[in-house]
Formats: structure tokens, sequence, C-alpha cells
């Protein structure tokens, strides 16, 4: 590796390990492609949320770009701040869990009574990535974390990727607790290269891409050149499942659907 020349660093400092995750800005110069969008799905769920104040609990671009290619483009980003502190002797699925709810439970309490009106909808997540070992693997820490995170998944061949998700919806009914609340984890396993090279692995590195993300890479970017393949759902693993997502919001528009029905019935008696 002695030998080895490296391009020098851009000019736009990368992001630090320390710094939270931010949209990435668009270089100077480029024209955004011309043609048309596509139409929003046409679905009741959707159609009733879409001008109504919908709320998603992370502070992550990938998942907001993920609920845009479902029609949900005008959410608000409104991060729990609370420290994420689960022992990870937890199962992964335990852990996954407990922390989404956390974040959808902390942001809807906060929210439910803001002066701009309660949300129609809170929408959480968390992503952890699980070495065959079962450890569980967040952001990586710094760099000689970062490669040796990512070498400990090209040596194991295959690990786990699980995604929670939680949605909270109020209820227009006087019905206890108040709110709708549905969640789901969902399991995908991915695949790396056994041709991955320490060389490629520090190159990738240094691109600081993966150092905001769980397990160290982002499938969705310049990651995918350590990935041969995944088996399950690919949006699973950049941090949010959309099917099992829009199942969600479907259920608890339609448990608050319930609960006016079941409050009807009980006038009338």
């Amino acid at each position: 590796m002695s030998g080895v020349k490296y391009a020098p660093a851009p000019v736009e400092p990368p992001p630090s390990y320390e710094s939270t995750e931010t949209v990435p800005s668009k270089p100077s110069g480029m024209k955004a492609p011309v043609g048309r969008a596509p139409l929003p799905l046409d679905l009741p769920a959707l159609t009733s949320i879409r001008d109504r104040r919908v709320i998603l609990a992370s502070a992550s671009p990938r998942r907001r770009q993920l609920l845009a290619q479902i029609g949900l483009t005008n959410v608000a980003i409104i991060p729990s701040t609370v420290p994420e502190a689960f022992p990870k002797t937890l199962s992964p699925f335990e852990y996954v869990l407990q922390t989404a709810t956390q974040k959808a439970m902390t942001v809807y309490s906060a929210q439910i009574n803001n002066p701009d009106g309660e949300p129609a909808l809170v929408i959480a997540a968390d992503t952890v990535v699980i070495s065959p070992r079962g450890r569980i693997l967040e952001k990586p820490r710094h760099e000689a974390d970062h490669i040796s995170m990512l070498k400990e998944l090209r040596d194991s061949l295959s690990h786990k990727v699980y995604t929670a998700v939680v949605v909270m919806a109020p209820l227009s009914s006087a019905r206890d607790p108040g709110y709708a609340f549905e969640s789901t984890v969902e399991e995908t396993t991915v695949k790396f290269s056994k041709d991955v090279s320490d060389e490629l692995i520090l190159s990738y590195v240094r691109t600081r891409e993966g150092a905001d993300k769980a397990g160290g890479y982002g499938i969705q970017g310049i990651g995918a050149i350590l990935v041969d393949r995944i088996e399950g759902s690919f949006d699973n693993v950049v941090g949010l499942p959309l099917r099992p997502t829009l199942a969600l919001i479907e259920k608890v528009l339609q448990d608050d659907d319930e609960s006016i029905g079941e409050f009807a019935e009980g006038e009338e008696e």
C-alpha cells in the first residue's frame, strides 16, 4: 500500500463522523433533467393526507426521498432529540423496534398540541446492520472503525439489515389512548462481493459516503460497488421499506375511521 498514490482531497470538506445527516448540495451549473415527473399514486389513504401535516421523525434525506416516491412530498422533518440508549444486548428485532417507537412517541407527544395543528401522521424509522456474529453495526465512529466494519462485512460475505417503521395518527374519537399505532420490522440479507479488496474499501471509506450510515455504506450510491446481491427489499437497506410503510399508513387511517364508527354507535345507544 505504500506505493499507492491518492488523488488530491476535494475542494469541499467531506462530512465528519460527528456531523448529522444532511442533504447533499447540487453541483453548481448542473441543470435539472427535462421531462415530466410521474403522477402521484392515486390511493385513498395517500390522497387524504397529501395536503395535511405529515411528520417524518428522522433527519435522513434518504427516507424523505423515499416518501416522495409515493407522493408524500410536503413532509415536515422533525427528528427526535432523545438519545438512543437501548442496550445492545437486545435482539436486533427488539432493538430497532424500540428505537423507532421511541422516536415516534417522542415527536408525536411534542407535536400533538402544536399551534400549527396536530399532525395527521407521524412516521419514524430506524435501521441497523447486523454482523454474522450478531453485533449491531450503526454509524462508524471514525475512519479506522469504518475500515474495520467494512472488512468484517466483506469477510463474512453476508449480513442482515433490519429496519423498523412506526406510524402514528391521532384518533378523531375519544377512544383510549387517543391515537392509532402500527409498526413493522423488515429484514434484508446483503451479500458483499468476495472480490472487494482492502484498497477498494479504503478508497470507499475516503469518499465519506458511508460515514453517516448504519453499517458504513450506502447501497443506493457508490457503496453499491461493494455489494454482490441482496435477498429482500432494496429500499429496506436504504432506510425505509416503502410497501410495508404504505400498508402501515393505510392501517392507522383505517383505525381512525373505525374509531369514528364506534363512537357514533355509542352515541346512538
